[in-house]
């Protein structure tokens, strides 16, 4: 099956790195525009020249903190300036945030509420009323799946991915009359630059390669996924081959999660 985005835009929060990169990647192989968002403009700059070679289409680079209101009005706004519409928007800004639930404070509450709901929140209320008068649009939102099997000390992140797959429902309900779909991505355990971190404060001389082995053996199809495999979901719900799937959750986790 030859999936093409036919010269669509998406804009893409955390874009610079991991899963969000690998998803940028695969949309401009596809032939379609992308507008990477992130915070720190020279990661961002390495990773647009990187995307710009997959594909003859447009790669944005826009340093923005969606964590803010402001920020995801500035970021939304220099995408439609440089791309002149937004018709795929991926929320897949945020990290893994977790520990035991009584020594999460309320600032740290609120700062996963701001990154991980509010800016998937304020940057689909944008993006949802030019696609539905264009009657087609795609909104997919990276949640874990965490989100459906909450794990003791999963906090917050479990919780904040849980509303977002609440919000994935309610936006699916409203935008299916309008060709407006709505879906969630469920990461499991995939290559991204939060392992790389953790390898490297974690690591008591194992490779970066051994420390994918290791926690490959714990899945069950005994390995940890590509950000490449990850990204091939998103462009399929991204392309016209996904014109009738919405309101799913979908678990791109080898098997991990319990919870289909």
């Amino acid at each position: 099956m030859m999936l093409t985005m036919n010269g669509r835009n998406a804009l893409i929060t955390g874009g610079s790195l991991g899963i969000g990169r690998a998803i940028a990647k695969r949309f401009c192989e596809a032939g379609g525009n992308v507008a990477i968002v992130a915070r720190r403009q020279g990661v961002l700059d390495e990773a647009r020249g990187e995307i710009e070679t997959c594909g003859d289409g447009k790669v944005v680079s826009i340093s923005a903190d969606v964590s803010t209101a402001e920020g995801c009005a500035a970021a939304f706004a220099a995408a439609e300036e440089a791309l002149g519409q937004v018709d795929v928007l991926v929320n897949n800004a945020g990290s893994s945030a977790r520990a035991p639930f009584v020594e999460i404070s309320d600032a740290d509450w609120q700062a996963d509420i701001d990154l991980k709901l509010f800016a998937a929140i304020r940057l689909t209320r944008l993006a949802f009323p030019p696609m539905r008068a264009r009657k087609w649009g795609r909104v997919i939102n990276i949640l874990n799946t965490g989100a459906k099997a909450p794990p003791a000390e999963g906090a917050p992140t479990a919780i904040t991915r849980a509303a977002g797959m609440a919000l994935t429902k309610v936006l699916a309900s409203e935008g299916a009359g309008d060709n407006v779909l709505v879906n969630s991505l469920h990461v499991g355990r995939i290559e991204s630059d939060q392992w790389v971190q953790r390898h490297a404060a974690e690591n008591k001389g194992r490779s970066l390669e051994d420390f994918y082995a290791e926690m490959g053996r714990t899945l069950p199809m005994g390995r940890v996924g590509k950000a490449q495999e990850f990204a091939n979901a998103a462009l399929f719900l991204a392309s016209d081959a996904g014109s009738y799937i919405t309101g799913t959750a979908i678990n791109v986790d080898g098997g991990l999660c319990t919870a289909m």
